[in-house]
């Protein structure tokens, strides 16, 4: 380990970025606090990220909200609120400040202003570099999570696994309940056909294919998405033979959860939601529209069916892993349940 934890108090985790980016890095939190067992780890990131905090209280200590940077797209500048933000961060005196946001090409002269004891993270070869030996050049053609532990591991820090987490609560059992949806578990598909870009969402009447086909295979449709994504979620419904449930709108990002882990399966565009799946195990078809799929797919390839569109744009091609991936899935349901009634007829 280069840094060893008896200097190590305090540490600032700069990633301000959305959902399915900051679940990519839990397995990078999740070795940085088996490291620094006693270390408060802080969150810098948007707004929303401050749920996190509840989410993930093991990793994630405290929060503060980065306000934005000329060069980062995410939200707008106002540099007031940018200097008191520098303010504050530089009165914390952490002891390490750890840059996830990405290759360091715009952020790196800033993270060095946060006044940290020992600045790490990444750096793009022969580009400005706060501290040779704790940044890590930029590591290209790999998936998200492995970048981050490969980051870890050049700090000394060993892996805790590649698996993902999403916690679920009480409270996120309460907010589903609330919505009164009556539906068992595994007999109903989530569709998920929203995404924050665009450019990453698959057309509204392939989703609604899909989604009908899964009808066929007596699955309930379960449409879930944001209050700003009703209008996509409109355009499906409007294609679909058999009335859905309308989650969209109406769902906390927890009740969404519950509704994903306890799903026969997802249907979504690569977004936070497919994280979420991968972290519940819960079988998806997602589809990518950025043509990053070694970068953002759900590890496991055989439970989670990613199409990259942008190279084999075949509505049939995905159509095709729908059907394997939903006889694969009744294939194991006979199997299982074979299994349980032999077990009930051996003796005690």
């Amino acid at each position: 380990m280069k840094l060893q934890p008896s200097e190590i108090k305090k540490i600032a985790v700069f990633r301000a970025l959305q959902l399915g980016d900051m679940l990519c890095a839990v397995p990078a939190l999740r070795a940085l606090h088996h490291a620094y067992p006693e270390a408060e780890i802080t969150l810098l990131g948007l707004p929303w990220a401050q749920s996190l905090v509840d989410r993930f209280p093991d990793y994630i200590h405290s929060f503060k909200h980065f306000p934005g940077y000329p060069g980062l797209p995410e939200q707008q500048l106002h540099p007031k609120t940018f200097t008191a933000f520098l303010e504050d961060v530089q009165s914390e005196e952490y002891d390490l400040v750890l840059q996830m946001q990405g290759n360091g090409s715009i952020v790196n002269p800033m993270i060095e202003l946060f006044g940290g004891k020992y600045p790490a993270g990444f750096c793009l070869e022969n580009d400005y570099c706060p501290d040779k030996n704790l940044f890590l050049t930029y590591p290209t053609g790999i998936h998200e999570i492995e970048r981050h532990l490969a980051l870890m591991k050049h700090l000394g820090i060993e892996s805790a696994g590649k698996q993902m987490e999403f916690p679920l609560y009480k409270k996120d059992y309460d907010d589903l309940e609330a919505l009164t949806f009556s539906i068992p578990q595994k007999k109903y598909v989530c569709v998920h056909p929203g995404s924050r870009g665009t450019w990453r969402q698959w057309p509204p009447k392939y989703f609604a294919e899909l989604a009908n086909y899964c009808s066929q295979q007596n699955l309930k449709v379960v449409l879930t998405g944001t209050k700003g994504e009703l209008h996509i979620v409109d355009e499906v419904k409007k294609h679909l033979v058999e009335d859905p449930l309308v989650a969209a709108g109406k769902t906390s990002i927890g009740a969404v959860g519950v509704l994903i882990k306890n799903a026969a399966l997802l249907i979504s565009n690569c977004t936070g939601v497919s994280h979420m799946a991968a972290a519940f195990e819960t079988p998806s078809i997602v589809i990518s529209m950025d043509g990053e799929p070694e970068r953002w797919a759900p590890l496991n390839r055989q439970l989670h069916r990613t199409i990259d569109w942008t190279k084999t744009p075949e509505f049939n091609s995905v159509y095709d892993q729908l059907k394997d991936l939903l006889t694969c899935l009744q294939r194991d349901h006979s199997r299982n349940k074979t299994i349980t009634i032999t077990n009930q007829n051996i003796p005690d």
